[in-house]
């Protein structure tokens, strides 16, 4: 009993001392918030933290150091309308106590802006200049409610609320109150000023960067009462340069964020900008001397925490790919079809038509033979024409039976349901097929999203360049080529050169060979193995091709400039060759066109190694016929310069010159140059 009557003491002292505190914390907030005003003589900060303040003990406290703020640092003619307001608000709180929609921090911005103007217009009507009064009361109403809203997170922690943006808006607000202080003409309070502006920035980036910096500059204008937008415009062009070209290093931000003020300040006569550019230069010497642990998160270091879920995503996706494979493979044992036999046919005609004849018996029982040997004799004939007909069956049958128009109408309907039903099977079968293969291509998707191990983790500067060069030539009669050619470089660093040959020529041969290799081209640049994302590819192609009838042969070079490993690989594609000095090699393929059938067919793969000053050369069937492109192999042999593009157009011109083919012409070349 004695040790529970202890803990409760204990409790009372903690919770004693945390009340005594937060009480503390807001009576000498609001009256040094009271220090900070706009024109008018408003302080618009004090009101924001008093009705952040909530209802209770905690209110009042703010309250009393607004007074004191008021009585010791405003005129009495400002700080009647400033007490006036604050007791209304504490009034407001303590009325809405006990519902937490009214006392939540919205209603309570929105009422302290509304309780602020009611007491405000009062006075904006007696004053000299009602126009210039009732502008300066309508943005001290607005700074009012804003207070609110910000300062609310940071006197009511706990309720979901970041107090980021809290911590920010009290430290400008602080600032401010400090930029009225002056040491050699020259304000302390608008060089920290500058400092925060530049850490959020180079923080947050541009966007926030710049929103902040006008938004506080806004103020500081206000508070100064310079009448005119210098602190806006400087603050918010220097902060949105720094947090657009710092890329990481602070020393680049600092010269930006001085940069952009210098573009401002210098540019326009007002008292401050001298004396401005003084401390902003300050303020970025103190900006640079920061500790760097500041701003690790800017610097990219990874957080144990991103790694760790990051290793989980993996071990996740590849449980996927696994159960996916595994599912394919139970599912993919090939299925028996049992073909029905076509007994069936009479034997439910007959159930519909002879049971109830008189000689039934006679052509199902005692003669069942030879009946038997007619129906089966006149089989290949009924399912081939799909209907019975009296020549299909020999004449003892016809003559013997007595209701053969009503047998022949019965056989009739069950033939159609036996081709029905063999219909159906052979589309169930082939939907089987297709969503087998459709688990074995996600499986490998994933997987292959997964291993992201295998890729090179190279930046784009350290990659060694290539030179490409392309021609393509529409068919005789046609504006539009049917063939596509693309060349990009991945994250990876991998160059990939694609050529694509859509069925037929013109426009809707190219709609399908764009279409083929704007897919491809996505797939590669998400990091998809190219064996998967063609297989991907070629199973969504066979789909579309089951409607449109069409196909794509498919051509894919990928070349990792840092080895020399290169890559070909082929669906239905023309021939192609490697050139280094006078040496050709030919590469070929056996792999039908994307989406002509069977989506799970892979690829043609060949990998070669490529030696710098090198040349691959990727063609359509339309500019050398696979069995008679020697031409083409000796022109590669004694080409000697070392440009790409003139080496397209030699070879489109001869093929031009030497094939009379009926097709579209196209040619993709990489050059691999000998120093780079």
């Amino acid at each position: 009993m004695k040790q529970k009557h202890t803990q409760k003491n204990k409790r009372r002292r903690e919770h004693g001392t945390a009340l005594l505190m937060s009480c503390g914390i807001r009576f000498f907030l609001a009256a040094a918030l009271t220090g900070n005003r706009i024109p008018g003589g408003y302080a618009p900060f004090a009101l924001g933290c008093v009705a952040a303040s909530g209802p209770g003990a905690g209110a009042f406290a703010a309250l009393c150091g607004a007074a004191l703020g008021a009585l010791t640092l405003m005129d009495f003619v400002d700080a009647l309308p400033f007490l006036a307001v604050c007791t209304l608000i504490l009034a407001a709180s303590a009325a809405f106590h006990g519902n937490r929609v009214l006392t939540g921090p919205r209603v309570m911005s929105l009422a302290a802006a509304l309780l602020f103007l009611s007491v405000g217009v009062i006075y904006v009507f007696d004053a000299e200049e009602p126009v210039e009064a009732l502008t300066a009361c309508a943005a001290a109403a607005g700074l009012t409610g804003a207070s609110t809203w910000f300062f609310w997170p940071l006197l009511h922690p706990g309720e979901g609320r970041s107090p980021a943006e809290g911590i920010l808006f009290l430290t400008a607000a602080l600032l401010l109150s400090a930029q009225r202080l002056s040491f050699g003409g020259l304000s302390p309070g608008r060089m920290l000023f500058c400092v925060l502006l530049a850490c959020t920035s180079f923080v947050h980036g541009a966007a926030i960067g710049a929103a902040t910096g006008m938004g506080l500059g806004l103020t500081a204008d206000l508070c100064a009462e310079s009448g005119t937008c210098i602190l806006t415009a400087a603050f918010g062009f220097a902060s949105l340069l720094c947090g657009r070209y710092a890329n990481g290093q602070r020393w680049r931000g600092a010269l930006c964020f001085l940069g952009g003020a210098c573009a401002i300040l210098l540019t326009t006569r007002d008292p401050l900008s001298n004396s401005l550019l003084v401390e902003c230069g300050s303020g970025m010497l103190l900006f640079l001397l920061l500790p760097d642990k500041l701003f690790q998160p800017r610097r990219g270091t990874p957080k144990p925490a991103k790694q760790e879920s990051a290793k989980r995503l993996k071990e996740r996706l590849n449980r996927a790919a696994a159960a996916l494979r595994d599912l394919y493979d139970n599912c993919a044992l090939d299925t028996i079809v049992t073909e029905e036999n076509p007994a069936v046919i009479f034997d439910r005609a007959a159930e519909r038509a002879c049971r109830s004849c008189t000689r039934c018996e006679r052509c199902w029982q005692e003669e069942y033979s030879a009946t038997f040997q007619a129906l089966n004799d006149a089989t290949p004939m009924i399912l081939d024409r799909g209907r019975s007909v009296p020549g299909d069956f020999p004449q003892f049958f016809t003559a013997r039976c007595i209701r053969l128009p009503e047998f022949l109408a019965a056989v009739n309907v069950e033939v159609s349901a036996y081709l029905l039903r063999g219909q159906y099977r052979q589309q169930l079968d082939e939907t089987r097929r297709a969503a087998r293969r459709q688990y074995a291509q996600l499986s490998e998707l994933l997987a292959a999203t997964a291993a992201t191990e295998e890729a090179l983790p190279v930046s784009r500067r350290e990659q060694p360049h290539c030179r490409f060069g392309t021609a393509l030539r529409p068919k005789r009669g046609e504006n539009v080529c049917g063939d596509t050619a693309l060349s990009f470089r991945t994250e990876n660093g991998l160059w990939c050169l694609l050529l694509a040959d859509g069925m037929g020529s013109g426009a809707e041969a190219k709609e399908e060979s764009s279409l083929t290799c704007r897919l491809l081209r996505q797939f590669l640049e998400a990091g998809i193995r190219p064996e998967s994302a063609l297989r991907t590819l070629n199973a969504a192609m066979a789909l579309r091709g089951e409607v449109t009838g069409s196909f794509t042969t498919m051509d894919l070079c990928m070349f990792n400039a840092l080895s020399g490993d290169a890559a070909f690989y082929k669906y239905g594609a023309a021939p192609s060759y490697l050139k280094k000095g006078s040496v050709v090699r030919r590469i070929t393929g056996i792999s039908l066109p994307v989406g002509l059938r069977d989506g799970g067919t892979a690829p043609d793969v060949t990998h070669v190694r490529l030696d710098p000053g090198s040349f691959a050369v990727m063609i359509s069937d339309g500019v050398a016929d696979p069995s008679q492109d020697q031409w083409l192999q000796s022109l590669l042999a004694g080409w000697e310069s070392d440009e790409p593009q003139e080496l397209a157009r030699a070879i489109m011109t001869e093929s031009l010159r030497r094939q009379n083919s009926l097709d579209d012409r196209g040619v993709q070349i990489l050059y691999w140059p000998a120093t780079v």
